[in-house]
């Protein structure tokens, strides 16, 4: 990914936000390197670095940036491929890593620095790795799309099971786009783990089924194409300050995903690193995060007085209830949730969409809901009990969720046997005079 001519130009914003200050006298010699690896886009990085090499003339960042799964991969090399400081946002990652040793203890002042945001720890075991930043999963909305079908502002997930939204909800698919088996396991905490996935059943039902993450989704909704669309937060506040004429709902049982930085316990700049953690988790380096390019939400509560009208506070909603949802990123549930999903809600999707088709128009028709058939379409392969066996989810731990052993090769064609045959239940069903 390229980073180089345009890093500076975010420059210009910093002295709007008051963050220009005198540079410190340059020491003697060339700057040290700082070697950071991410995976944040540009805009962030280069917010970040301008601010900091101001700040620290005496540093230069030299960022390396992966994808999670391969930071995985140069972080388990030995010397850590020669990585200072690991910032993103995968908390799979740090954690994993900080069971194999990879992190330096961070002992900076964490004055102001709450330890949770709702139910969502925002430091990891030992203060290992520490959250930068959060983000919010949400709907991203289309006001004129959602007048002309006569459907109201959804607040929370049951209000996306609308027939009246059949085929106008894009969907990511949570084996595709990273963010999505979050923003799955949100709902599965909420409503439990049955009226979940029946839930999850609906909604995936009525909708498009988007295999690309990132940007997509609000180019979805902002196309025309979808009037509602599955999303974490800043990815549509760039689409709506570049003029997308969309909303943004957080529902009323959100969750969060962190991004956190960590110290690699082999850093060569020990010093430049601490300086570093230090400036991201300042005021100054948490206001940088409202910049209309990185739309962030900052971890430092103090900052929010200062961010313009509108800008959510996850402090302030948790306060009020929100963000009850506690991810475990070590357990495997994730992962265990993606395979399902995909068996389930996204294999046969074609065959599920006909099938909610068909249920809401008789249900429409005989003015009740048929229960056998929503019973059918929104069971699960497994249950509750099944899908909380440690030994399941760390077989699906171990194997990184791609169920690539024998046994969960097994389980997979299990799970297609029940989804296949219940199907074929309701559609009988759905044929037949009586589908009470």
């Amino acid at each position: 990914m390229p980073l180089d001519m345009n890093r500076r130009r975010l420059l210009g914003g910093l002295a709007a936000l008051g963050l220009a200050c005198a540079a410190r006298p340059l020491l003697a010699g060339a700057p040290r390197e700082l070697v950071i690896l991410s995976s944040y886009p540009e805009p962030v990085i280069a917010a970040f670095e301008a601010a900091f090499e101001r700040l620290y003339p005496q540093y230069r960042i030299n960022l390396v940036w992966r994808r999670p799964h391969d930071a995985l991969e140069q972080l388990s090399r030995p010397g850590q491929g020669g990585v200072d400081v690991y910032w993103a946002a995968s908390p799979r990652t740090f954690e994993s890593l900080r069971q194999a040793g990879a992190w330096r203890p961070l002992t900076l002042d964490r004055a102001g620095l709450p330890a949770y945001v709702g139910a969502l720890p925002l430091a990891g075991p030992g203060a290992h790795y520490l959250a930068t930043e959060i983000a919010g999963y949400g709907f991203a909305i289309d006001p004129r799309q959602l007048a002309e079908l006569g459907v109201d502002m959804p607040a929370d997930w049951p209000d996306l099971a609308d027939p009246r939204l059949a085929g106008r909800i894009a969907l990511p698919v949570p084996s595709q786009v990273g963010f999505a088996p979050v923003m799955v396991d949100i709902v599965l905490q909420a409503y439990g783990w049955e009226r979940g996935w029946a839930l999850w059943s609906e909604i995936a039902g009525l909708s498009r089924l988007i295999e690309r993450g990132s940007t997509f989704i609000s180019d979805e909704v902002g196309s025309g194409e979808a009037a509602v669309g599955l999303s974490i937060d800043f990815f549509v506040a760039s689409s709506i300050a570049a003029g997308a004429p969309l909303r943004f709902v957080y529902p009323a049982h959100g969750g969060l995903n962190p991004g956190h930085v960590a110290i690699t316990a082999g850093t060569r700049e020990p010093e430049a690193a601490e300086a570093f953690v230090a400036f991201v988790l300042s005021a100054s380096g948490q206001k940088l995060l409202a910049n209309p390019d990185i739309r962030k939400l900052p971890v430092r509560p103090s900052v929010y007085a200062d961010l313009p009208a509108g800008y959510h506070d996850p402090f302030r909603a948790a306060a009020a209830g929100a963000y009850a949802y506690r991810p475990d990123p070590a357990s495997g549930r994730l992962a265990l949730v993606t395979a399902v999903f995909e068996r389930m809600l996204v294999n046969r999707h074609a065959e599920l969409r006909q099938l909610w088709a068909q249920l809401h128009a008789r249900e429409r028709l005989e003015g009740r809901r048929l229960e056998a058939v929503r019973q059918l379409l929104g069971t699960p392969p497994i249950d509750a009990r099944q899908a909380g066996d440690p030994a399941l989810l760390a077989a699906w731990h171990a194997s990184e969720g791609q169920g690539t052993s024998p046994e969960a090769s097994d389980r997979q064609r299990e799970w297609d046997r029940q989804v296949a045959q219940r199907q074929h239940r309701a559609a009988a069903l759905l044929a037949g005079s009586d589908a009470t």
